[in-house]
């Protein structure tokens, strides 16, 4: 089921930090190094938090979608204005539900609610999952590199493009 939020109130956080689980470990090791792991994820999961809440949410027209299955969050991500359409990032899928077509159906349940929209996505070039995703459902790429939206250029990820 697709669960849509435009504020961070609309967000059940704990839940959504369970399908960011992995991202959140690696970015406390990165990020974190000198506090023990458990303290380290929990620095983590505050930035995430402090991230939707100072940054994300506060630009028109940001929102976050969820795929919801038995009462709990199983994918997501994020959609934010982005050059002349929007920038689909954040993608993930909590680690005990991947390879159910979980992402798959978030992506093409939000993309059915963005006719017309131009949609925009960056992927780390050897993250074969996600890049298979993208283009089930409609995403080509255009650039071998990404541009994010801070300006910042990432030779190790590619830019895909659906027209909507």
């Amino acid at each position: 089921m697709l669960v849509i939020a435009s504020s961070l109130r609309e967000l059940n956080f704990r839940t959504l930090m369970e399908v960011y689980i992995e991202g959140n470990r690696e970015n406390a090791g990165e990020n974190y190094p000198d506090l023990p792991p458990e303290q380290g994820l929990l620095r983590a999961e505050q930035d995430f938090y402090d991230y939707l809440r100072e940054d994300f949410f506060r630009q028109a027209g940001a929102i976050y979608a969820i795929w919801a299955s038995d009462g709990r969050y199983v994918s997501a991500l994020r959609l934010e204005p982005y050059r002349d359409g929007l920038l689909l990032e954040a993608l993930e899928t909590a680690p005990d539900a991947r390879q159910r077509g979980y992402a798959t159906a978030l992506m093409e349940a939000v993309l059915e609610r963005l006719p017309g929209k131009r949609i925009y996505s960056h992927v780390r070039k050897r993250n074969l999952p996600s890049r298979k995703t993208h283009e089930k459902c409609g995403f080509r790429g255009i650039l071998d590199y990404a541009v994010y939206l801070d300006g910042s250029v990432d030779r190790h990820s590619l830019t895909l493009c659906r027209e909507g």
